[in-house]
């Protein structure tokens, strides 16, 4: 099987590609676990940027629910406190990170957008955050911090779609990038980012505020609600419900 995460490193960049195209990169636990295990590595290894990106059309499509009927509530669990800690381990990496979102960016995979330090998208990216359509906080806060509390209320609350200028708009997305670009942009920001990683760290531990385990707590208390599976089964039905109503019109 192809490796859930393509990992190049060059000239102290690591660029790391979500590789599950055929589930529009959706977080399942082996590229959860394959993720964490890279961030870990290339900084143990020196990097001294981080570049996240999801290969296929999507950068990523959210919590993978593909075995959905499989799962029980603990299951359901164990895989977004997963998710959690690897959002965190982006958020509080010693090093410049780099998120460029495309196409679908969803749930999770848009909360891994707002974990990162830069955070672009290309031309059509479209954003949302549904996870409390089924009673999960997974990322409040980290949103909070990108578009301030009200924002973040209301996409959250909301579950709506939004479109890279309106991201762009509120904070979430930096700047929107041409795909033709990218690679300059990189190489121009790993030019400014020069600092040695102790001292990088250091700044970062001064100005992300470390709520780790407030943020863990919150969501394991929102999962082990009783009812998860449930919650989240008819999530996905009434979304295909709209879908086939939608379909109609």
């Amino acid at each position: 099987m192809t490796p859930a995460i393509d990992v190049r490193v060059s000239d102290g960049v690591a660029h790391l590609t979500l590789s599950r195209p055929e589930r529009g990169n959706a977080l399942g636990p082996d590229l959860v676990e394959a993720t964490l295990e890279a961030v870990d590595r290339v900084v143990t290894d020196g990097a001294r940027m981080i570049v996240l990106r999801g290969a296929g059309k999507h950068f990523c499509t959210g919590f993978d629910l593909s075995d959905l009927a499989d799962l029980s509530d603990g299951d359901l669990l164990l895989r977004v406190v997963r998710i959690e800690t690897l959002l965190q381990a982006v958020h509080h990496a010693p090093v410049p990170t780099v998120a460029i979102a495309h196409g679908a960016t969803m749930g999770a995979g848009a909360d891994l957008v707002a974990a990162c330090q830069m955070r672009w998208a290309l031309p059509g990216t479209r954003f949302a955050f549904p996870g409390a359509g089924f009673g999960l906080a997974l990322g409040t806060r980290r949103l909070a911090l990108r578009i301030g509390s009200e924002a973040a209320r209301d996409l959250v609350g909301s579950g709506r779609r939004i479109d890279a200028s309106e991201a762009v708009s509120l904070g979430l997305i930096r700047r929107i990038v041409e795909p033709d670009a990218v690679d300059a942009e990189l190489a121009a920001a790993s030019r400014h980012y020069a600092l040695d990683a102790p001292t990088i760290a250091r700044i970062h531990a001064l100005t992300v505020p470390d709520t780790r385990e407030a943020d863990l707590a919150n969501l394991a208390l929102s999962a082990a609600r009783p009812g998860l599976k449930a919650r989240i089964t008819s999530y996905v039905a009434s979304l295909q419900d709209r879908k086939a109503e939608g379909g109609k019109r």
